[in-house]
């Protein structure tokens, strides 16, 4: 996202704890505010020192199942968090709020493509504080001047195709991924969790969206609300659905490695079968996804991955 507005020419700074993240990951050029947005002190000097006028939340913890073993983190992280930075920006007259949300709102959904009207039933806290910060949004755009949009997300993969940035964060848990650290030889094999799904090939079915699209999906998001928007909950994906066993065999294909593949349980919280109906997002925003293919998407993220192997190599 900070490389989407910095090519776009848009002024902004950045707030990180750097729990996960890395100052280098950003253009040199950003001012970054190292620290925590449950911090009401630092928050009031980023906003008394720059003329904010939007705020792009990522902030929060997304491993599904570490949200299972220690709910309390999750709610601390994601729902308390949010809950700080959404009164700061109403107490700044700040009106136009982004949120990352994610599809695992929807939990178990009944119907594929899932629709942003489909029921909300979580799995997991993970998701559950997801929602939980939803209903917050709703509840301050109904009281105050404050506009936001939601993206839920579906699974984000991929890295920048300039090689500027990707993800980076040890002991990784997303599946393109964990199978490019798997073909580079960074990891003895891949696990798969859970072949006895209610799918075709019995292995998990996910709808992978390359992170420069939903960056830019983010942008657009923005420039829609500056332009007078209502607030707008919108899912994030392409429509398209890939089952674990097709990821890996892409995975192999593009990086032409033969790594060792070994099935192991299911991890708690996991859904089945997760696709997005994207109708809303496409008709809402003029978004043209530039990286709709999953070998491309595995292509970006397998050369990341080689870079960042140099790097920690030095």
């Amino acid at each position: 996202m900070a490389w989407c507005l910095h090519d776009a020419g848009e002024d902004f700074v950045v707030i990180d704890n750097l729990s996960t993240g890395f100052e280098w990951a950003i253009p040199q050029s950003v001012k970054l505010y190292e620290g925590d947005i449950t911090d009401e002190k630092l928050l009031q000097t980023i906003f008394h020192n720059h003329d904010i006028t939007a705020v792009i939340h990522f902030a929060g913890s997304i491993i599904v199942p570490e949200s299972v073993s220690n709910p309390l983190k999750y709610y601390n992280n994601n729902t308390a968090a949010s809950r700080t930075l959404i009164e700061a920006c109403v107490k700044n007259n700040i009106k136009h709020f982004i949120f990352s949300s994610t599809a695992a709102v929807y939990g178990d959904p009944k119907v594929i493509p899932v629709s942003e009207d489909a029921p909300l039933s979580p799995l997991s806290p993970y998701g559950t504080s997801k929602l939980m910060t939803e209903l917050m949004l709703r509840d301050t755009a109904a009281a105050h001047d404050f506009q936001y949009t939601a993206l839920r997300y579906f699974n984000v993969a991929g890295a920048d195709p300039e090689g500027r940035t990707g993800q980076s964060t040890r002991n990784a848990t997303h599946l393109i991924k964990v199978a490019c650290e798997a073909a580079l030889g960074k990891r003895t094999h891949l696990g798969i969790f859970g072949a006895d799904f209610d799918t075709p090939d019995k292995t998990g079915i996910r709808d992978y969206i390359h992170v420069s699209d939903l960056a830019s999906a983010h942008y657009l998001a923005l420039k829609r609300l500056r332009e007078g928007g209502e607030s707008i909950v919108m899912n994030a994906g392409y429509g398209d659905g890939y089952s674990v066993l097709q990821v890996i065999d892409a995975v192999k294909a593009v990086s032409e490695v033969d790594f060792e593949v070994k099935t192991e349980p299911r991890r708690a919280g996991d859904s089945p079968k997760v696709v997005a109906d994207n109708s809303k997002i496409m008709s809402n925003l003029d978004w043209k996804p530039q990286f709709d293919d999953l070998p491309t998407i595995i292509r970006h993220a397998l050369n990341w991955e080689k870079k960042l192997q140099f790097k920690n190599s030095l």
